[in-house]
């Protein structure tokens, strides 16, 4: 499976998630893949047949029962691109 679409999640879909969304399109583009779609939403939201991977902060990975653990990218600092980075870069090659 090839990774076309990555949703970003947070509690109101507004906040966190917009800006983990700007900075996965950044992840993306520097990673040379951009044709991934990347999008937000709020955790109540949350399809599994919405996207490929479903990026969340480590408070509310748990909320999110409804998809597969190797799935989830859930970052322990949000603000941290580095990390948003290394985590994408890893899941995207492991599909």
């Amino acid at each position: 499976m090839s990774v076309r679409k990555i949703l970003c999640c947070c509690g109101s879909g507004l906040g966190s998630s917009l800006i983990v969304h700007m900075n996965a399109e950044d992840v993306v583009k520097k990673l040379g893949h951009p044709e991934i779609e990347v999008d937000h939403t709020t955790i109540s939201d949350i399809n599994p047949s919405a996207a490929d991977l479903f990026v969340v902060g480590n408070d509310l990975k748990d909320f999110i029962t409804n998809v597969d653990d190797d799935r989830k990218v859930v970052l322990v600092n949000i603000l941290d691109k580095a990390e948003l980075e290394a985590k994408l870069t890893d899941a995207i090659e492991s599909h």
